[in-house]
């Protein structure tokens, strides 16, 4: 005891000290759990979806699980995170995304028409719009409080330009997303060199032709982002590899589309087979992705969130065939680029303000993969 006393009678700082020291050491805060989802085709293997942990330290993958599903093309994740909704043969999907990312299968609908190529949700994940390619078909889906999807609302065939027309003028839609107002659903037509801008009757689900977003000739609109705030609209061009950007305002109840931007992603030399592909925002809408078959590269932008112009940080390859889809890993530390043809994904870690990105271990063999979703697990509102 009376050791211990001679202790405390120490000076007040000296005591402090090591509570201090003590008090500031804390623990750096872990970073959030992902799963990765890889939708793929499935020639010869039945499983089109591929679940994987991802290690956010590393910016790799491990795969976790899989599911059974035919030709899995493109699926979308809730906004509430509940659920995942997938194209399929047919029709479409929904699971029910378990605390570990897992999934449980829901139900399945059909969707009246040839197998789809993109899904999304509006922001109050009442409906599910599927954009078909083969048919020209956009099909409007009601969804449950369940996640389950319900039966059909609305469908519109897009028109050709008559039977004289070569292949380029009939429609094939690619894309269909909704403004962040919940407003407006933005349909890229490929064939036609436009996007229709609908109205959608938030009480029925029908849709009605408000406006028309008019690309340049043979320029084939691919895919649509929405910047975080809702007031940029960006529209990758496969054939010609250019994003244009749009300024979206509402006006006496009547939306515009004001042309701000038009950016070339790569050189388009005489004989280039080169064509855009995937178009993703980070997580934080700091930086716009995009990628390029032909010259197999990845193209990334930063933004300017003032005016959502873009500045672009690098243009770099991606060790693999037709690389039809990448993202940026969340905390923009780390991509990774789905190859198509080449069945692999390959990472890389990426400094975005030096503009380098460097190959980050061995790639991973997956067959045909179409489409990477990320899901922060816990998210579930």
């Amino acid at each position: 005891m009376a050791t211990a006393k001679k202790a405390t009678a120490k000076t007040e700082t000296e005591e402090k000290k090591p509570a201090e020291k003590k008090s500031a050491e804390k623990k750096p805060a872990s970073k959030p759990k992902y799963v990765a989802y890889i939708s793929t085709y499935t020639q010869g293997d039945s499983h089109g979806i591929k679940i994987y942990d991802v290690d956010m330290e590393k910016g790799r993958f491990t795969e976790k699980d899989k599911v059974e599903i035919s030709n899995s093309s493109y699926i979308a994740i809730s906004h509430n995170g509940k659920y995942l909704y997938s194209i399929t043969d047919f029709g479409v999907e929904s699971y029910k995304i378990l605390k570990d990312g897992s999934l449980n299968l829901i139900n399945f609908a059909p969707i009246n028409g040839m197998r789809g190529c993109y899904i999304s949700t509006d922001f109050t994940d009442k409906y599910l719009f599927v954009a078909g390619y083969h048919d020209g078909k956009l099909t409007v889906l009601g969804l449950n409080d369940d996640g389950s999807i319900g039966d059909i609302k609305d469908e519109v065939y897009h028109k050709s330009l008559g039977s004289v027309a070569d292949r380029v003028s009939r429609p094939h839609i690619n894309c269909a997303r909704m403004t962040h107002d919940n407003r407006y659903l933005l349909v890229a037509d490929q064939g036609m060199d436009h996007v229709n801008v609908y109205e959608l009757d938030i009480n029925t689900g029908k849709v009605k032709l408000a406006d028309i977003i008019r690309s340049d000739l043979d320029s084939a609109p691919r895919h649509i982002k929405v910047s975080g705030d809702g007031r940029y609209i960006y529209i990758v061009h496969e054939n010609k590899c250019t994003i244009d950007q749009y300024e979206y305002s509402i006006k006496d109840n009547v939306p515009y589309f004001d042309k701000i931007e038009t950016y070339t992603e790569v050189k388009m030399e005489k004989g280039s087979n080169n064509t855009a592909s995937a178009l993703s925002f980070s997580s934080d809408y700091n930086y716009l992705l995009s990628t390029v078959a032909g010259d197999n590269c990845i193209v990334i932008y930063k933004v300017n969130k003032a005016d959502g112009t873009l500045e672009k940080k690098l243009e770099l390859p991606v060790s693999g065939d037709y690389p039809k889809d990448a993202d940026i890993f969340p905390g923009n530390e780390f991509a990774v680029s789905l190859n198509h043809e080449s069945n692999t994904m390959t990472f890389f870690k990426l400094d975005l303000e030096a503009g380098t990105m460097i190959m980050n271990g061995p790639e991973i063999r997956v067959d045909q993969p179409n489409c990477i979703k990320f899901h922060r697990l816990g998210s579930a509102r």
